[in-house]
């Protein structure tokens, strides 16, 4: 089992509030461009019925369990709702949409100078993304990584704790199964492949050539 840096509550609360901040930054510009501000506004509402505040004086732990389930709440909807007003050509637009959305999020200079590592060193640079995602991923759900190296990286996940809420279905399949590689991929050269038995998941990653 490899060790890894744990990410503290604290962080862990304000990475979901930062996901839902972004959701709401791509997905209703995607519905007023695609179909009108009315339908935005219908989204945005449903999304505000079913949200829970979150006390001040909470624990993190608290605070990140409560944002947790908002999140779950919001992206949902969001799939239900987006394959209900557009269909499957709707999701396909959604998941295009978030993948440049993440790719103009995670831009920086830092990013620049991981596409010269990779010239000299890929198996350095693989090993450097690897760290980093295994780090920010655990926000999402627990895990473990069984294997890390330069060729690939296993991280094993026992109970998804996604799938713990009703109708995630298309959050598994839909945005870690396909939008997440495929910005993976695009932006940092790296090949994550997902194999799921009922609630627990292996995730792969393997450096792209």
């Amino acid at each position: 089992m490899i060790k890894l840096k744990e990410m503290p509550p604290k962080e862990k609360y304000a990475r979901v509030m930062d996901n839902m901040e972004f959701d709401e930054k791509f997905i209703l510009p995607l519905m007023q461009k695609h179909l009108d501000d009315q339908v935005a506004a219908e989204l945005k509402k449903t999304w505000q019925e079913g949200l829970k505040s979150i006390p001040e004086d909470a624990s993190f732990e608290e605070k990140y369990e409560i944002a947790y389930s908002n999140w779950i709440w919001m992206a949902r909807n969001a799939y239900s709702f987006t394959s209900e007003k557009m269909g499957e050509e709707g999701i396909k637009k959604f998941d295009r949409a978030e993948v440049e959305a993440l790719k103009r999020k995670n831009a920086s200079p830092a990013l620049y100078l991981l596409g010269l590592i990779r010239a000299f060193s890929p198996g350095a640079a693989f090993i450097m993304t690897a760290k980093q995602m295994a780090y920010q991923l655990q926000w999402l759900t627990p895990f473990s990584v069984s294997e890390m190296n330069r060729e690939r990286t296993v991280i094993d996940i026992p109970h998804c704790k996604i799938l713990d809420y009703p109708e995630t279905e298309d959050i598994c399949f839909v945005g870690c199964q396909n939008t997440y590689p495929t910005w993976v991929a695009e932006q940092f050269k790296v090949k994550m492949d997902f194999e799921r038995h009922g609630n627990s998941c292996q995730c792969t990653l393997t450096p792209l050539k």
